[in-house]
Parts: C-alpha cells; sequence; structure tokens
C-alpha cells in the first residue's frame, strides 16, 4: 500500500511539473521539433543531465545501490519502435507521459491520443507472436551492455572506462548545451517579438 500511495505522489509531482514547463501543450513539443521554441527542449536537456549527475555521482559516492539499475536489452525494434514514437510525437504532439498529463489537465485532443495509445498497445499484443517470429525482438549489440563498466554490475561494457564517470560527465555536457541553447534556432521568435514592437 505504501508503494502504491508512493507511486501516485511521485506521479502527481511530475504530472504537475510536467504542464508547469508547458510539456502538456502540443504547440510547445512542435515547437520544439521544429527548433522554433526551445524552452521545452533546454529544459528536458537541463534535467537528464542533472538526473546523470545525481545518480552516478550517487553511485561512485555509494549513496545510490547499483542493484536498482536496469538497462534495457537493445534490439531492432526498440529502433523501430523509437521512429514511430517519434513521427507521433511530431504528429499529435505528445507523448505518452505527456498525453496523459495532458488528459489529466482536461484536454480532449489528449483523450482521443491516449485512446488512440491504447488500441495501439492492444494491437501490438495481438499480434505479438507474430512480430516475435520476424527476429526484431532479439538482442543485439550485446543486449543489455552500456557504454563504460558499472562497478558491482554484471552488465558487459562496450569500454574499458568507469562507467559512472562517463555518466557524470555526459551530464555535465548536457547540461551546458541546456544553457548554451538559444531561444530559437530558427528566428521565427526573434521576428514575432519584432512584430509586436512595431505594433506597439
Amino acid at each position: 500500500m505504501t508503494s502504491i500511495l508512493l507511486a501516485i505522489l511521485i506521479g502527481g509531482a511530475f504530472g504537475f511539473v510536467l504542464d508547469r514547463v508547458g510539456a502538456t501543450n502540443p504547440d510547445y513539443i512542435i515547437g520544439m521539433l521544429r527548433l522554433s521554441k526551445l524552452h521545452l527542449m533546454k529544459t528536458i536537456l537541463l534535467a537528464i543531465g542533472v538526473s546523470s549527475v545525481l545518480m552516478f555521482g550517487g553511485l561512485m559516492l555509494g549513496i545510490v545501490d547499483p542493484g536498482h539499475l536496469s538497462v534495457k536489452a537493445a534490439y531492432a525494434g526498440v529502433f523501430i519502435g523509437g521512429i514511430l514514437l517519434g513521427i507521433g510525437f511530431a504528429v499529435a504532439g505528445y507523448c505518452p507521459g505527456t498525453g496523459l498529463t495532458a488528459m489529466a489537465t482536461g484536454r480532449k485532443d489528449a483523450v482521443f491520443f491516449v485512446l488512440g495509445g491504447l488500441l495501439g498497445a492492444a494491437a501490438y499484443m495481438g499480434t505479438y507472436s507474430g512480430i516475435k517470429a520476424t527476429g526484431i525482438l532479439d538482442n543485439i549489440l550485446g543486449g543489455k551492455t552500456t557504454l563504460g563498466q558499472i562497478a558491482e554490475t554484471d552488465y558487459p561494457a562496450l569500454l574499458a572506462v568507469n562507467g559512472s564517470l562517463v555518466g557524470i560527465v555526459m551530464g555535465i555536457v548536457f547540461i551546458a548545451v541546456a544553457f548554451a541553447l538559444p531561444a530559437s534556432l530558427r528566428g521565427e521568435g526573434q521576428k514575432v517579438d519584432a512584430g509586436s514592437a512595431k505594433r506597439a
């Protein structure tokens, strides 16, 4: 019961933050993908960077238990699914998490997005055996392989380097990129601002 309550609390807090940063607004997401509104991209990169530094730093300091790590296996289906998710992300302006959060805020378009996602999941479940038979769910690149070696785990690594250190460095790079990115890479935001100033 405690785990369920904790999950509801953390999920609610996460949904609140998603809504506050604009991730429940498809215009923000599509603008991000068009490189015209990078506020959301900067927020995502900053969140990933800070989380990476804290998690891998915690691993190095012995604060985080390596047993809690769960490395996902690499297989062709992951890449195909990623492409499909990206296309859906661009067309609908939602991903599964932001779609559910947007639905909770009362957006009607998000309701249809979530229903479509559930139908897609049901179709995948119904055809799973046939999809599995194609071999696209078979492990590639070593399956559950990490970029660097993570202490106290048996995950194979692509490089003979300290994986926690790699994670910290990558996190710092993400943070730096988040701060370095301008508000827009297409100049559309500046055009709107100039037009507003002219009318004023």
